[in-house]
């Protein structure tokens, strides 16, 4: 059972991950110093999507899953598991790469008009 709690940690961890990597930057609007944290996030969100390293945490989902005797995650990873082709078509999978960098763009340019906003008041 706690190798299962294991694998479901890292499966939230993970979501949460993607779901900050997206919208972070909007938190930022809120938080600015949390601007630093979302552009680590982002940098590593980009690099993984061009050099195709596998995230640690596909790595903990699948040592707690094969301890508690389940199946591990398909050999491309965590996103090829639970979001392409159940919550995205597999084809599409570039057109969210790129909406998703769509809107992390789109909070970064709104995070520095609102601070530019803010230092002219």
């Amino acid at each position: 059972m706690w190798f299962r709690l294991v694998a479901d940690a890292a499966m939230v961890a993970h979501f949460a991950f993607l779901a900050y990597l997206t919208v972070g930057g909007f938190v930022a609007w809120r938080w600015p110093r949390t601007i630093w944290v979302h552009a680590a996030v982002a940098l590593y969100g980009l690099f993984n999507v061009l050099v195709g390293w596998a995230c640690p945490l596909t790595h903990v989902e699948n040592w707690g899953r094969a301890r508690a005797g389940d199946s591990t995650l398909v050999a491309t990873g965590f996103i090829d598991h639970y979001l392409a082709g159940v919550i995205y078509p597999q084809e599409h999978e570039t057109l969210v790469q790129a909406l998703v960098a769509a809107v992390v763009l789109t909070s970064w340019v709104g995070f520095a008009l609102r601070r530019r906003r803010a230092r002219a008041n």
